[in-house]
């Protein structure tokens, strides 16, 4: 199962930004609408592989707070 791709926001640290559904290049002289599908498309990827990924570590996270079931290693 995937991750959807979020619908809004800036793409980690780079001058790609989701709105609306639609990809924008932003720069401090402007914005342009992204149209060619094969660069919107792997985008829409790359944004879905950074989301499962965020989602992994939080996973983990929360997995290192649970205490350790019984017999699975601990102290001897």
């Amino acid at each position: 199962m995937s991750a959807p791709t979020p619908r809004s926001g800036r793409l980690l640290r780079s001058p790609v930004v989701r709105h609306d559904g639609q990809w924008w290049l932003v720069s401090g002289a402007g914005s342009i609408l992204a149209t060619d599908p094969t660069f919107t498309g792997e985008m829409d990827g790359f944004a879905a592989a950074v989301a499962a990924a965020d989602q992994a570590v939080a996973d983990l996270r929360v997995r290192q707070d649970e205490p350790p079931a019984p017999g699975c290693g601990g102290q001897r």
